[in-house]
């Protein structure tokens, strides 16, 4: 059979694109080289912080006031609670970059939220302890999505809207119209790439330099309270040694460090977690957030693929006008999944989208770091 379109990867972006992609009409098959809704790339651990007050550029703010509303319809269509408001919080230094970017995006795009000295952040939310010349900005919109649930709903919506789906079939190659896996060769006229950490093997020819990190995943038992009705939060310090975290979710809180982690490949990543990471987390967790790293109850690996200047990859291919792609996430992708999918199905349909993407055209990372 021969297809409109074959999505290679169906974690997060690709399963979001598959969907939109049979919404529309077209004949899509999905490619997967695991079972479905697995932990082996980046779309799992049972929360991803979701937010509109972006530091890391204005300009994902469209994008994220867009994935808000594709959320609530995915949990419509499908029904999967996949977003809990919860709020979140930022603290830090005034002058760090998580509160000075914070502030400009909301401030240009009108966002509600509030900005609290050391002492109202501290009566506000007791669980945190900020030192006197640090502030916290409070969004009330923010919170989490689950990503098992994301990827489920959209697999599902896929599936009912015609999508083949197929697991436990990795692709070894993939050229004009062309795709090979372990099992068979497809044609299609189109094809979507959302390799996740694979990207490094399946997207070589873009030559672009990804670095696939190695992130580790604490869960606690707290051992104070305050932690079951409690906003998401990113903590910038001045050492650099920041962390961000959720609120008690079946049972535990997660949190974990951003950045820090090592190097590795999605075929060679070490998945034990050990003793000194654990330590360290308690370390960083110990002042400003007294009491969240209680009893241990275990550690998750995940891998971000990022790029030099940690913004995304998504275009049509420059060297296959056939292709398009969507990788180099960098650790902060997954709060937009709806809207890639959206963005995903726009290209590869239509050559363009009117979403604002020229930030991340791959031709400003091609050759070099």
């Amino acid at each position: 059979m021969a297809y409109d379109v074959i999505v290679i990867g169906l974690g997060g972006m690709g399963s979001a694109a598959a969907y939109r992609l049979a919404q529309r009409g077209r004949r899509v098959l999905g490619l997967e080289r695991f079972a479905p809704v697995h932990t082996r790339g980046s779309s799992h651990g049972g929360s991803r912080i979701t937010r509109q007050a972006y530091f890391e550029d204005p300009a994902y703010v469209p994008l994220l006031l867009r994935a808000h509303e594709m959320w609530d319809q995915v949990e419509r269509d499908s029904g999967e609670r996949i977003f809990h408001r919860v709020g979140g919080v930022l603290a830090g230094p005034p002058d760090s970059g998580t509160l000075t970017g914070s502030r400009a995006s909301a401030e240009q795009y009108g966002l509600k939220h509030d900005v609290l000295d050391a002492r109202e952040t501290r009566k506000r939310f007791p669980t945190l302890r900020p030192e006197p010349d640090e502030i916290a900005l409070y969004e009330e919109g923010a919170g989490f999505v689950v990503p098992e649930a994301a990827v489920r709903a959209h697999l599902e919506l896929a599936r009912r809207a015609g999508a083949d789906l197929r697991f436990e079939e990795p692709v070894t190659h993939w050229e004009q119209g062309r795709v090979t896996t372990a099992e068979a060769t497809y044609e299609a006229g189109h094809v979507v790439v959302c390799p996740g950490p694979w990207a490094p093997g399946l997207l070589g020819d873009l030559e672009i330099p990804f670095e696939v990190e190695r992130i580790v995943q604490h869960y606690f038992t707290p051992a104070a309270d305050g932690f079951d009705d409690h906003p998401v939060y990113i903590w910038d310090p001045a050492d650099g040694n920041g962390f961000y975290g959720f609120p008690r979710i079946d049972g535990a809180v997660k949190v974990a460090f951003h950045t820090g982690g090592q190097p590795c490949t999605a075929d060679t990543v070490d998945r034990v977690v050990h003793d000194h990471e654990v330590d360290a987390i308690r370390n960083a967790t110990a002042l400003p957030m007294p009491g969240i790293a209680g009893t241990y109850q275990r550690g998750a690996t995940c891998m971000y693929t990022n790029t030099a200047d940690r913004h995304f990859v998504i275009a049509r291919h420059p060297g296959h006008d056939d292709v398009t792609v969507a990788c180099g996430f960098s650790g902060h992708g997954f709060k937009f999944v709806p809207v890639v999918g959206e963005i995903l199905a726009d290209l590869a349909t239509d050559g363009a989208t009117r979403h604002p993407i020229a930030l991340f055209d791959p031709a400003r990372l091609r050759g070099g770091a």
